[in-house]
């Protein structure tokens, strides 16, 4: 009987490890499912830019395409 009672405290045991492990791997989960952009490659969707970000770029590319199209009137490449 008493080797019956260590067998039982034994199995105990391995079931509070396993149940350790399953909230770790839980965890772990739960962090990797809220990343947006692992998500996001996950369902294809594309990140939403900001319409003040669209019109900074925009403005940093017109100021490109006028100072190449400065330097072309001036006959020199643009740096």
């Amino acid at each position: 009987m008493a080797n019956l009672f260590a067998v039982v405290q034994q199995l105990k045991k391995e079931r509070e490890n396993a149940q350790k492990q399953v909230k770790g791997i839980d965890a772990a989960l739960a962090v990797l499912g809220s990343l947006k952009s692992l998500e996001s490659r996950q369902t294809g969707e594309r990140r939403t830019m900001s319409a003040s970000a669209r019109r900074r770029i925009a403005a940093a590319q017109r100021a490109r395409w006028a100072k190449w199209k400065e330097a072309q009137r001036r006959g020199k490449k643009a740096a």
